[in-house]
């Protein structure tokens, strides 16, 4: 039971390295929370520091939750699901202790916990996730419809405790969003340059 603590706590590490923070501060001089969103996370990279940035931190985010995901699901076989493990890195990446317990939104970090467990459910939650994108242009509304297509969607894995985890991650994302939902109703949420509502076709 010691061990399985530790491995939570060590999870919760791993979810705390704030990739995008210091990808911004050790090659681009910048730090990324003074900049648009403020959010350390993928999306506010890709906005401030360009695509190659925001992709590094995309994967880099996701690796924080896959690695101990994977790791409790594969290898050690822990007292506790596997899941917990993903949680704690998704609450390190949200929260992290190095960055004064501020974070991303745990979107990337969520990923690589449902990778490390569920590939196929994951690669479907990301075609649902691409195809909002590409409809609505906005990378909130379709990491939120994405999550909570996941939530419906964990009930055919016949696994409970996964569904639960991921109930309460489609609670946590949409409340990680909610200056995002009031950006959509008002019509002022950003959008990115491609997709049917990009943001180039909304400068014509």
């Amino acid at each position: 039971m010691l061990i399985s603590l530790l491995g939570l706590f060590l999870a919760y590490l791993s979810g705390s390295i704030p990739s995008g923070y210091w990808l911004g501060k050790l090659f681009y001089h910048t730090d990324i929370s003074q900049h648009g969103s403020g959010n350390t996370g993928t999306t506010n990279v890709f906005r401030v520091l360009g695509v190659a940035p925001g992709l590094i931190t995309f994967f880099l985010d996701a690796f924080k939750g896959y690695l101990p995901a994977y790791l409790a699901f594969s290898v050690f076989q822990p007292a506790f699901h596997p899941i917990f493990y993903g949680l704690a890195a998704i609450l390190g990446h949200a929260f992290s202790i190095f960055n004064r317990f501020k974070g991303g939104k745990a979107v990337a970090t969520s990923c690589g916990v449902a990778f490390a467990m569920y590939p196929i459910y994951l690669l479907s939650m990301l075609g649902i996730f691409f195809a909002t994108l590409f409809i609505s242009s906005m990378v909130s509304l379709a990491s939120m419809v994405a999550i909570g297509s996941a939530f419906v969607f964990s009930f055919l894995l016949d696994d409970l405790v996964f569904t639960i985890a991921v109930g309460f991650l489609f609670l946590f994302v949409l409340y990680r969003h909610k200056d995002n939902i009031v950006r959509i109703k008002n019509g002022t949420e950003s959008h990115v340059p491609f997709g049917l509502n990009s943001s180039k076709k909304q400068g014509k």
